[in-house]
């Protein structure tokens, strides 16, 4: 049986594969939750060693561990271009398409991705599913004002239960001030059309769908780390 302290231990070895890929001079994004830790650790750790890289973090949460690690930010308002993004996600299909948000920074970590050259996503193999939903509900990023009818469209379109989420009894609240909710789908048989369908209710602001934005995928597994290249989009 694989323990929390095991899959800790995957998900650290996939993080120090993915730093190789970090190369001197590059501006990087950081992602969030607990695999993307491991990462920022051991990036902190390249720069002690005379690495220069910038970092954009993707939440506060982040930017302060990048601080403390001794990694450069740069301005949230600047006009970036990343060369690399890596960070983690709660689930994978074979077509590296992923659902992430479990965290709450969806909106930032996709700004992030779309804005780099190259994304890595580190997980460990309990990630890994023959299709998005079931096990991990899809989170939405969705505006205060009209939450209920927004949810309600959003019920609508899935056919599933969608839960407003919370967090010490009260609405959780994104960094941008948002709402998230959680729909829980049973099965996500084409994830791209999802989420364009998501996209186009008002209220919306972004979805846990991240669609062909993969260009490595990393996995700590009991066996070692394997490094997946998607294919040609």
């Amino acid at each position: 049986m694989t323990t929390q302290l095991d899959l800790d231990r995957l998900k650290k070895a996939a993080a120090l594969e993915a730093v190789e890929f970090v190369r001197d001079g590059m501006i990087v994004g950081l992602g969030t939750g607990s695999t993307a830790k491991h990462m920022i650790v051991a990036l902190g750790e390249k720069v002690r060693a005379g690495m220069r890289l910038r970092g954009v973090p993707t939440s506060h949460e982040t930017a302060a561990l990048a601080k403390e690690a001794g990694i450069a930010l740069i301005d949230a308002d600047s006009r970036w271009e990343l060369d690399v993004a890596i960070d983690g996600a709660d689930q994978v299909d074979p077509g590296f398409n992923l659902i992430k948000g479990g965290g709450g920074a969806l909106l930032k970590e996709k700004i992030v991705a779309a804005s780099a050259k190259q994304f890595i996503v580190l997980v460990d193999y309990t990630k890994q599913v023959p299709m998005l939903g079931g096990s991990f509900p899809l989170p939405i990023e969705i505006i205060p004002f009209g939450w209920g009818s927004t949810a309600r469209e959003i019920e609508s379109l899935t056919k599933s239960r969608v839960v407003l989420r919370e967090k010490n009894g009260a609405p959780f609240r994104t960094e941008a001030g948002n709402l998230i909710v959680d729909v829980h789908i049973a099965r996500i048989h084409h994830p791209k059309d999802l989420e364009i369908a998501l996209n186009q209710i008002p209220g919306v602001v972004e979805t846990g769908l991240f669609i062909g934005r993969t260009s490595i995928l990393i996995v700590g597994s009991p066996h070692g780390v394997d490094i997946h290249h998607a294919p040609e989009q």
